[in-house]
């Protein structure tokens, strides 16, 4: 395509309420644009916006976990199942269903106990070994740390 001819479509476009043109000649295209790729990832954000929004009610909430701890404390360690990421909690696969446990509940290895959402993606967090869930000590669609206790179970 010539030069010249690219020049005036510029020029046209200008001068226009246009903000895109597409031309094909041939094999050859052309496509000008006024406002480039900067208005694309706008769309982006906009996804996420909710789910900042609908969190920051369990920011309020996030304070509760660090009572918690010092009874984790007195927990021990084995007994303990905690966060393997940085993710939001859920306690069941959708926010209609019956959660994977309850208190008082019977486990066994393998069990899922809960999804961890990180990065879009539900990550199931299995049970290690066999015993009874003595306490849930995060709240359903609360955002967890790494190496958070999540569940107590003897």
């Amino acid at each position: 395509m010539d030069i010249r001819k690219v020049k005036k479509l510029i020029e046209l476009l200008e001068q226009s309420d246009v903000a895109e043109i597409e031309i094909h000649e041939g094999e050859e295209s052309v496509r000008i644009s006024r406002h480039g790729p900067a208005a694309q990832p706008l769309i982006m954000p906009a996804p996420f916006q909710p789910q900042i929004v609908g969190a920051a009610p369990a920011a309020t909430a996030v304070t509760v976990p660090d009572a918690p701890p010092s009874s984790a404390e007195e927990v021990p360690e084995e007994n303990l199942v905690r966060s393997p990421m940085v993710g939001t909690f859920y306690r069941a696969p959708s926010p209609g269903s019956k959660p994977f446990v309850q208190e008082g509940e019977q486990v066994k290895a393998g069990d899922t106990l809960c999804i961890i959402e990180a990065m879009k993606i539900l990550n199931q967090i299995e049970c290690e070994k066999a015993g009874t869930v003595k306490k849930i000590m995060v709240e359903n669609g609360q955002p967890v740390e790494y190496n958070q206790p999540l569940f107590v179970i003897e």
